[in-house]
């Protein structure tokens, strides 16, 4: 049998896509996958931010249009980029084991941390939940927007186009950049820098009626990385949140013992309010953080 296996163009989104089709083909060997590939509208509108574009969907839209036409059998995403209501017919059927969910600065001159940029300094980064944290941390940085692919940002900072950039380490181990000995970075920890809803995550999404697929796909999918980013993206769907938003989040489960830590900035200033809630039921977090958080006045789009 051939599964078609739909992913955007990209470097990484290929990267990754060949990763997982090498975990299902060790999973099922008596199935052949062949790649498709897409231009989305957010591949496409590359000089645009994504907040002009409108977020919600713009890197999965198009794939999943093949999807529902039959065109492909399998869309993988990553999960971070997959809006929190799937078009009628989907559904994301497996999830691979998470990456490392943290974020991480790249600095131009060796040696440096965020700590230990000099006043002004000059971050790139298009993503307001960035954004909004550096500038917590540091008030005076200088932040640039920044997009295009990671090969592209990393030439701009090691060029000394940026003093600094913010990627995901996720992206840099998919393509190979933690093995190379040229990039000074600091990974940020998650206790004062929480990641997109679903960092580090891929999605496998296919059609609801294709049960033969589902089974081939299950066969990769890792319970607890599922357990995680179903309560953040709980949480992303509470505040009616996309990719767009300034809102990050992380869930862990430990002991029996679920844990949600939220961070939501303020729409007038940009003012970051975080929110950690635990509890021994996982879907009981999700509106436990939004209600945390709207109590200290930053409120999700539906407000």
């Amino acid at each position: 049998m051939i599964i078609k296996v739909g992913t955007r163009k990209s470097q990484l989104a290929l990267t990754q896509t060949k990763q997982v089709i090498a975990l299902l083909e060790k999973a099922n060997p008596d199935v052949t996958f062949e790649l498709v590939t897409y231009q989305t509208t957010g591949d496409k509108l590359v000089h645009a931010s994504l907040q002009e574009i409108g977020g919600k969907g713009v890197f999965v839209k198009d794939i999943e249009v093949g999807l529902l036409n039959k065109k492909i059998d399998i869309a993988i995403h990553s999960l971070k980029d997959v809006p929190s209501i799937l078009p009628n017919g989907c559904v994301i059927g497996a999830i691979p084991k998470r990456e490392d969910v943290r974020d991480c600065m790249i600095f131009h001159q060796p040696n440096m941390t965020l700590d230990t940029l000099p006043q002004g300094a000059k971050v790139g980064t298009s993503s307001l939940r960035r954004q909004a944290q550096l500038l917590k941390l540091r008030p005076d940085l200088n932040i640039v927007a920044l997009r295009g692919n990671i090969d592209t940002r990393i030439q701009k900072v090691l060029d000394g186009e940026y003093d600094a950039i913010v990627l995901a380490m996720a992206g840099l181990s998919r393509m190979g950049w933690l093995e190379k000995e040229t990039l000074s970075l600091q990974p940020l920890d998650t206790k004062v820098f929480l990641p997109a809803i679903s960092q580090g995550a891929l999605a496998i999404e296919c059609r609801e009626e294709d049960t033969y697929v589902l089974d081939i796909i299950q066969r990769i999918h890792d319970e607890k990385t599922a357990q995680e980013v179903t309560i953040e993206r709980d949480f992303l769907k509470q505040m009616d949140g996309d990719c767009t938003f300034p809102i990050g989040a992380y869930a862990t489960v430990q002991d029996n013992i679920y844990t949600l830590q939220t961070m939501l900035a303020t729409e007038e200033t940009m003012t970051c309010v975080y929110a950690t809630v635990s509890d021994e039921q996982a879907h009981t977090l999700a509106k436990n953080a939004a209600d945390c958080l709207e109590a200290q006045g930053a409120f999700g789009r539906k407000k």
